[in-house]
């Protein structure tokens, strides 16, 4: 019963275990790439360092980093020239230099040490919460193809505003699929990345059918992220029909809306080379997405939004190409006031995927559904009675009308914003009966700003 303050004034009892909804992270994103097993790290090396002074007796001497690549390493005595054995000692996790005759007292003992590192399991997801902790776990820049494009993608997603990601190792592109199930016990994940998915083999399609299945199917909370391929050419030259659907040489991935295309790759600056390189732009896009989630909200499009890092493009696009492109779905990168900007927010698909081929638009269904879902669980075993659907329909309105009122949903009031239906008609006696209780909800999410359209006339001003 209500509690009566003062004449007009009362406090309405709520229990203990209905709390307000609380609206999920969108912008923790799971990367999935290739790191070998073992690892050069050369902007790690070590050249000639004096690591010991020989007295004459000791023939085995510790090196200052664990684990090294014996084969790329090497330990010297500076008198002598006698090389010493190289060894990773896992039991106590240090490496070894071994001479077979103890280097004489006063000798100087140089090493040239590779680190490599000790890898994480292959499908074993491990939280990364900046550059440095990836470089512990996955291995630092190195030129290595698959791993450039994993260390490149995470680099630019915290680079692009990201904070928190989730990096899994796989040895070759086709074991991806196989421990997908190992990200799905994973919560808070929102966005999936695989940079630089191969495009045209049987096993890079059928990984990218795998990784559609693992959001729209599996989890229904997750978002895709894909890569064109880098090179989209024939004959040497750009061949946009490539990246039309009706081509049987298509490189796109099937249609969802569970997924987002972004093309061309950009180019940034690899730290091994020291030169410019090409990479696929997904993780920079991850990046991108937490950076606008969190400034904005998740029903703003991730787009018109400078690529942090980006030095320039594969291939340079004008709008006359773009807007052949878009409806396709493939989301375009271009060079614009020289500035390299995001220019596209469509879903893998298009205008195929009618009312849902907006990202923002699929990306806040799955943050409201998630968000409702994880901030109802109270409901559970709790009495099926027209009591409890009106505290869900409380509870949810008070929810949606914080994010009506955030800019995400359409309309002047919450009626034109969205409704919420949670009665006898959504719970008859049979799904009753079977434990289930219903709740209608429907939302006006708003839509981007995608063409901005002025109509412009000669006008005469009349005479005095």
């Amino acid at each position: 019963m209500p509690q009566y303050l003062s004449p007009g004034v009362y406090v309405q009892e709520v229990p203990s275990a209905v709390k307000p909804i609380a609206g999920v992270s969108t912008s923790t994103a799971a990367f999935i790439g290739v790191v070998p097993d073992a690892l050069d790290q050369p902007l790690a090396k070590m050249t000639n360092v004096v690591i010991a002074t020989g007295d004459g007796t000791a023939t085995v001497f510790n090196l200052p980093a664990y684990p090294i690549n014996t084969a790329s390493s090497q330990v010297k005595e500076s008198a002598g020239g006698a090389t010493a054995t190289l060894k990773n000692d896992t039991t106590k996790s240090v490496a070894t230099a071994t001479f077979a005759t103890a280097p004489a007292k006063g000798s100087k003992i140089t090493a040239t040490v590779m680190p490599s590192f000790a890898a994480v399991a292959a499908g074993t997801p491990k939280l990364v919460t900046n550059f440095g902790e990836f470089k512990k776990f996955f291995g630092d820049f190195s030129s290595d193809q698959k791993h450039s494009y994993l260390a490149q993608a995470v680099y630019g997603f915290f680079n692009n505003g990201g904070s928190r990601c989730y990096v899994m190792r796989v040895v070759q592109e086709g074991d991806i699929p196989k421990f997908l199930v190992n990200l799905e016990a994973i919560d808070e994940v929102s966005i999936v990345v695989a940079p630089g998915l191969a495009q045209d083999d049987a096993t890079g399609k059928n990984t990218r059918t795998e990784l559609i299945a693992h959001c729209s199917v599996k989890t229904q909370t997750r978002f895709a992220i894909f890569d064109s391929a880098q090179v989209v050419e024939t004959s040497n030259s750009l061949d946009l029909t490539l990246l039309d659907p009706t081509n049987a040489s298509t490189k796109l991935p099937p249609n969802t809306d569970y997924a987002a295309f972004y093309f061309p790759w950009i180019q940034v600056f690899d730290p091994v080379a020291q030169a410019p390189v090409y990479m696929p732009p997904s993780g920079h896009l991850a990046g991108i997405y937490a950076r606008v989630d969190n400034d904005r909200g998740v029903h703003k499009a991730p787009a018109n939004e400078p690529v942090l890092g980006a030095l320039d493009l594969k291939y340079q696009l004008s709008k006359a190409q773009q807007d052949g492109l878009n409806p396709q779905g493939v989301n375009c990168i271009r060079n614009l006031n020289g500035n390299l900007t995001v220019w596209g927010a469509r879903t893998l698909g298009g205008d195929a995927n009618a009312d849902l081929k907006y990202i923002n638009v699929r990306r806040t269904l799955i943050f409201l559904r998630k968000s409702i879902d994880e901030g109802t669980q109270w409901v559970v075993f709790e009495p099926n009675e027209p009591g409890l659907w009106q505290k869900i329909t409380r509870n949810i309105t008070a929810f949606l009308t914080n994010v009506w009122r955030s800019g995400a949903l359409f309309g002047t009031t919450v009626q034109e914003a969205f409704y919420v239906k949670c009665d006898a008609e959504t719970n008859p006696p049979e799904l009753r009966d079977l434990g289930q209780v219903v709740t209608e909800i429907g939302v006006a999410i708003v839509r981007p700003a995608e063409f901005v359209i002025f109509r412009i006339s000669q006008w005469t001003a009349p005479s005095k």
